[in-house]
C-alpha cells in the first residue's frame, strides 16, 4: 500500500515545473529572478539571502515595536532597549535561520486564529471602556453632582426664605438695642418725675406722728373685727386715706387754734385801747366768744365722710411704684440663635457636603482602579505577542516532528499522487467518500468545511459574551441617557419668594407714658417688601449621548472579532502553506503518510464504520410518533427534517436512495454510500463476511489543529 519515492531524475524534472498552486501563483506574479531566488536549493545565493533576510527581519521588528511596545506606558530608555533588541534578533534570525523566518511568517495566520482574537478581544474591551462605560460613568457622575446641587439649592433657598421672613423682627430687635440709651434717659426722667408723687404720698406733713399712731391703732382695731388676724398691716390705700383724714383734722384743729389766738389777740388789743374799767370789760366781752371757733369742726366731719381720694389710688400707686423701680434696673437685650442639626438617617450625622464629597471620592477611586486595570490590560495585550510567537514555534516544531499533526489537507501533491496511481492502474482515493470528506480539508475550496465548521461555531459561541456585554452596555447607556435627558427637559423649576410686611402702631398723647410707648412699641413700625427668584437650571443634569461614530468605534473591534472567527479556517490553511514553503521535503513525507493512511482506512472502511451504522439503523427502526407522520404528509417544508437519513453519511433520504430489502432491516443508503459498501448492507450482513483488514483509528487518526 505504501507509496515509495521516485527516482532522482524524476525529481529534477519535476523541480523545473512548478506543481503546487502557490508555486504557480508566485511564478506568474513575480519576475523569473525572484521566482528562482524563492525556489532556490539549499546553499544557493547565501549572501543575497542573508542581506535580504536581515533587512526584512529588521523591518518586521520595527513594525512589531510600533504595534506592541510603543503603546506601552514605559520609559523611553526602556522602549529604545526593546527596539534595539527586537531589531537585532529579527535581523540575525531572518538572515541565518529558515526556522525563524517560518515562525515569523506564521505570526500572520496565528493573528487570524485564537491568539489574534485574544489581542482583538483586549482592544474590544478597551473600546467598550472608552465608549459606553466612560459615557455611563460621566452621566452617573453628572447625576450625582446634580443631586448634590439640587439639595444645596433647596437648603440655600430655605435659608434665604427664613432670613427674609425674620428680617423685620430682627430689625425691630436691633432698633430696640440701638435705642437702649434713649430708653434709659426716659426711664430716668420718669423716675425723677415720680419722686415728687412718691414724696407726697410718703410725706408726714400736716399731722403729727402721734396722731397717726393713735389713728392707725384705732383703724387696725376696727379692721381686726372684719379681717383675720394675719392681715393687720394697712394697705397703701388705707394708709393714704388715714393720712388724708389726719391732715384734714390737723387743718381743722390748726384753724380752731388760729381762731382762738385771733380772739385772744383782739381781746388784748381791745383791753389796751379801752382803759375805762367797767366799760372795758363790757366792750371787750365779744372778744371772749372763742366758742365760735368750734364751727370749724363741721369741716372735719365733711372730711371724714367725703374724703377726696379715689378708690383705686393705692393699687395704682403700688403698680406704678413697682414699674418705676423695675425701670431703674439695667436694660439689656440679646438675640441668640441656636441651630440644631438632626441626622437624616439613624446613625448618620454628616452634612450633605460631606456625603457628596465622600461619594465623589469613592467614584474617583473606582475610576483610578479601572484606569489601572486598563493599563494592566494594555501591558498584557502587548505581552500577547510572546504567546503568539510561542505558538508559532510550537506549530513549526509539531509540523516537523509529529507527522499526524494538522495532516488533513488534500493538497496539489496529494492529487498528483492519486493521478499517477490512476495512470498505473492502482487503487485510488479520489473522489473521497462522503464520510471521508468530513475528516479532511480541501484547502482550495472557498467554503468552510465540516472539519472547520465545529471549531468555527465554538469560536463564535465564545464571542457571544463580549457581544452581549457590548449590547447591554450600549442599551444601558442609551436608556440612561434618555432618562436623564427627559429629566433635564421636564424638571425645570422656578423658585419665586415674595414677602411683604407692614406694621404701624400709633401712640397718641404727649404724656410721659405716651413718650415711653412711642420709644418701645413704636419700634415695631416697620415695612418691607422682598422678591427673591431663582431656578434649578444650573443643577439640572447635562447627559452626554454617544453618537453613531462612537457606537461604531465600540462595535468595530467586536465585528473584527467575529470576522476573525469566520476567517480562522482560511488562516489555519495558510499555516500549512507557509510551513510547506520552508520545509518542502517534510511536506511530501506528510502527504505520503496521509495518502497511505487513507488507503488503509478505505480498505477497512466497512468494518470500522459498522458500529455507527448499526446504531443509526436501530434508531431508524424505532417506531415514530404518529404526529411525525402527520407532519411529514401535511407539511412539505418540514419533510427535510422528518425524512430518514443515510446510515453511513447521514444525508437526507431521496427517491434515488437505496433501502435494504432484507426483512426487518430497511436501512437507508444513498447510492454513493451503497457503492462504497460494495452493495452489501453491514446491518444485516454477518461480521465474518465483511472485510477483516481493519485498523483501529481511535487514537492514531490525524486531527484538525485548532
Amino acid at each position: 500500500m505504501d507509496i515509495k519515492h521516485h527516482q532522482s531524475g524524476a525529481r529534477r524534472q519535476r523541480r523545473k515545473q512548478p506543481h503546487t498552486m502557490v508555486q504557480r501563483l508566485l511564478s506568474w506574479g513575480l519576475p523569473v529572478s525572484c521566482s528562482r531566488f524563492l525556489w532556490r536549493q539549499p546553499g544557493e545565493f547565501p549572501v543575497t539571502a542573508f542581506l535580504l533576510g536581515t533587512g526584512a527581519g529588521g523591518l518586521l521588528a520595527i513594525g512589531l515595536f510600533q504595534l506592541l511596545v510603543n503603546p506601552m506606558n514605559i520609559y523611553e530608555e526602556q522602549k529604545m532597549m526593546f527596539l534595539y533588541s527586537l531589531v537585532g534578533l529579527g535581523a540575525m534570525g531572518w538572515g541565518t535561520s529558515p526556522h525563524i523566518r517560518c515562525a515569523s511568517l506564521l505570526l500572520v495566520p496565528k493573528m487570524l486564529g485564537k491568539e489574534g482574537r485574544l489581542l482583538v478581544l483586549g482592544y474590544a474591551l478597551a473600546a467598550i471602556y472608552v465608549g459606553p462605560v466612560a459615557n455611563l460613568r460621566h452621566n452617573l457622575n453628572d447625576v450625582i453632582a446634580s443631586l448634590g446641587c439640587t439639595v444645596e439649592l433647596q437648603i440655600n433657598n430655605t435659608r434665604a426664605a427664613w432670613r427674609v421672613s425674620t428680617a423685620p423682627l430682627r430689625a425691630v430687635f436691633k432698633d430696640l438695642l440701638s435705642s437702649k440709651e434713649l430708653l434709659r434717659a426716659e426711664t430716668r426722667n420718669i423716675s425723677t418725675t415720680f419722686e415728687d408723687l412718691d414724696a407726697q404720698v410718703n410725706s408726714e406733713t400736716g399731722y403729727t406722728p402721734e396722731d397717726a399712731v393713735d389713728s392707725g391703732e384705732t383703724a387696725q382695731g376696727r379692721e381686726a373685727h372684719q379681717a383675720p388676724a394675719s392681715s393687720l398691716h394697712l394697705s397703701t390705700q388705707k394708709m393714704y386715706e388715714l393720712k388724708t383724714k389726719l391732715r384734714c383734722s390737723y387743718v381743722v384743729n390748726q384753724a380752731i387754734l388760729s381762731c382762738r389766738r385771733w380772739f385772744d389777740h383782739k381781746h388784748e388789743q381791745c383791753m389796751k385801747h379801752i382803759w375805762v374799767p367797767l366799760l372795758t370789760h363790757l366792750l371787750c366781752l365779744p372778744m371772749k366768744f372763742k366758742f365760735f371757733c368750734g364751727i370749724a369742726k363741721v369741716m372735719e366731719v365733711w372730711c371724714r365722710n367725703r374724703i377726696p381720694v379715689e378708690g383705686n389710688f393705692g393699687q395704682t400707686y403700688d403698680t406704678l411704684n413697682q414699674s418705676i423701680r423695675g425701670l431703674d434696673g439695667e436694660f439689656s437685650a440679646n438675640i441668640d440663635f441656636k441651630e440644631q442639626k438632626q441626622a437624616g438617617v439613624l446613625g448618620l450625622n454628616a452634612s450633605w457636603e460631606r456625603v457628596s464629597t465622600e461619594v465623589r471620592d469613592y467614584v474617583h477611586r473606582q475610576e483610578a482602579r479601572l484606569e489601572w486595570a486598563l493599563g494592566l490590560l494594555h501591558v498584557l495585550l502587548s505581552c500577547t505577542f510572546l504567546l503568539v510567537l510561542h505558538t508559532s514555534f510550537s506549530y513549526m516544531d509539531s509540523y516537523n516532528h509529529d507527522i499526524r499533526f494538522d495532516n488533513i489537507y488534500i493538497s496539489t501533491y496529494f492529487c498528483q499522487i492519486d493521478d499517477r496511481r490512476k495512470k498505473l492502474g492502482k487503487r485510488t482515493l479520489l473522489p473521497l467518500r462522503k464520510a471521508e470528506e468530513k475528516t479532511v480539508i480541501f484547502p482550495c475550496k472557498p467554503t468552510i468545511q465540516a472539519s472547520e465548521m465545529s471549531n468555527m461555531v465554538r469560536e463564535l459561541l465564545e464571542t457571544l459574551p463580549i457581544l452581549l456585554l457590548l449590547v447591554v452596555l450600549c442599551g444601558l447607556d442609551w436608556a440612561l441617557y434618555s432618562i436623564f435627558d427627559t429629566i433635564r427637559h421636564h424638571s425645570f423649576l422656578q423658585y419665586s419668594f415674595r414677602s411683604s410686611h407692614k406694621l404701624e402702631v400709633k401712640v397718641g398723647g404727649d404724656s410721659m407714658l405716651a413718650r415711653l410707648l412711642r420709644k418701645t412699641i413704636g419700634a415695631l413700625n416697620t415695612s418691607s417688601e422682598t422678591v427673591m427668584e431663582s431656578n434649578n437650571m444650573p443643577c439640572l443634569p447635562q447627559p452626554v449621548g454617544l453618537d453613531a461614530r462612537a457606537y461604531w468605534r465600540a462595535a468595530l473591534p467586536i465585528g473584527l472579532l467575529v470576522c476573525l472567527c469566520l476567517l480562522q479556517a482560511f488562516g489555519y490553511r495558510l499555516r500549512r502553506v507557509i510551513a510547506a514553503f520552508y520545509f518542502p521535503k517534510r511536506e511530501k513525507k506528510r502527504i505520503l503518510f496521509l495518502y497511505n493512511d487513507l488507503l488503509r482506512k478505505r480498505a477497512a472502511f466497512t468494518k470500522l464504520r459498522r458500529a455507527a451504522i448499526l446504531r443509526r439503523a436501530r434508531q431508524q427502526k424505532a417506531p415514530r410518533h404518529p404526529l411525525a407522520d402527520i407532519l411529514h404528509r401535511g407539511c412539505p417544508l418540514l419533510r427535510r427534517w422528518l425524512r430518514r437519513r443515510c446510515v453511513v453519511c447521514q444525508a437526507p433520504e431521496t427517491p434515488e436512495s437505496y433501502v435494504c430489502r432484507t426483512v426487518d432491516c430497511e436501512a437507508v443508503y444513498c447510492w454513493s454510500c451503497w457503492d462504497d459498501m460494495r452493495q452489501r448492507c453491514p446491518v444485516c450482513t454477518p461480521r465474518e463476511e465483511l472485510s477483516s483488514s481493519a485498523f483501529s483509528d481511535s487514537n492514531d487518526d490525524t486531527a484538525y489543529a485548532g
